[in-house]
């Protein structure tokens, strides 16, 4: 058997970040993929729900998931990615379920991604806002797409005899909010494009006072360089990296 890799790969042509609603991979994860994206990975996003149970105004239910659709597009560009999509489900009840295993691998199969991104499924403690419950079920049913579903051309067998998707074995998982990260990635020369991407959600940032946002997030990332031993100063984003391939 060939010995597991010691690290992330140091580049991939194709990711695939599978989050919860959208604002979530820009709080945790914007910074990273804005340096993926420069050096000239392809990201795609795949955002479970609509986050159409968010929000802090009166904002009509129904107008409030395509108000977010558009505001994720947005954050998307600013950190160089085009390729955003939407499943559907509905915010805050999301379950594991089969039918979410099989929507989560068909993106897997159709974008080929060599990584993978999503949100941790063990509760993090010491900061719970972090461990919502749809977090944690679209980080558990990323995994089990990744391993079996999406390599298994005996699982799902329509999506490929409907779709003609080939069975395709993703290498690496990343997760973020995890209380086993071990891989830190020093986003300080991008951070302003992960603050336009931020301030792109404006129905979920607008009701906070001026910069308030940049503090509070601002002072995470710097707290998470120091607990990685980044020179002082600088600002980063934790994963926990799990080799899948």
């Amino acid at each position: 058997m060939m010995p597991l890799p010691s690290g992330p790969a140091a580049h991939v042509e194709r990711a695939l970040c599978v989050l919860a609603h959208p604002d979530d991979v820009d709080f945790g994860s914007a910074g990273t993929v804005a340096t993926w994206t420069a050096a000239g990975t392809e990201v795609t996003y795949c955002i479970v729900t609509d986050g159409d149970a968010g929000g802090f105004d009166e904002t009509p239910r129904d107008r409030m998931g395509p108000l977010r659709r558009e505001e994720q597009r947005a954050a998307a560009a600013a950190v160089g990615v085009t390729d955003v999509r939407f499943l559907g489900y509905p915010d805050g009840r999301v379950e594991l379920t089969l039918d979410l295993r099989r929507d989560i691998s068909r993106v897997i199969r159709q974008v080929r991604p060599q990584r993978v991104l999503t949100s941790s499924p063990e509760r993090m403690w010491e900061r719970i806002g972090a461990s919502h419950p749809d977090h944690m079920t679209v980080g558990e049913s990323t995994l089990r797409a990744v391993y079996p579903d999406a390599r298994n051309p005996f699982a799902f067998p329509e999506l490929l005899a409907d779709e003609g998707l080939e069975a395709w074995t993703v290498s690496e998982v990343w997760l973020g909010a995890s209380p086993r990260a071990d891989h830190a990635v020093d986003v300080t020369d991008v951070v302003e494009q992960k603050w336009t991407a931020l301030m792109s959600h404006v129905t979920q940032v607008s009701h906070q006072p001026p910069g308030q946002l940049q503090e509070f997030v601002g002072a995470w990332m710097q707290q998470t360089a120091r607990t990685h031993s980044l020179p002082a100063g600088r600002l980063a984003e934790a994963f926990h990296v799990v080799h899948t391939g």
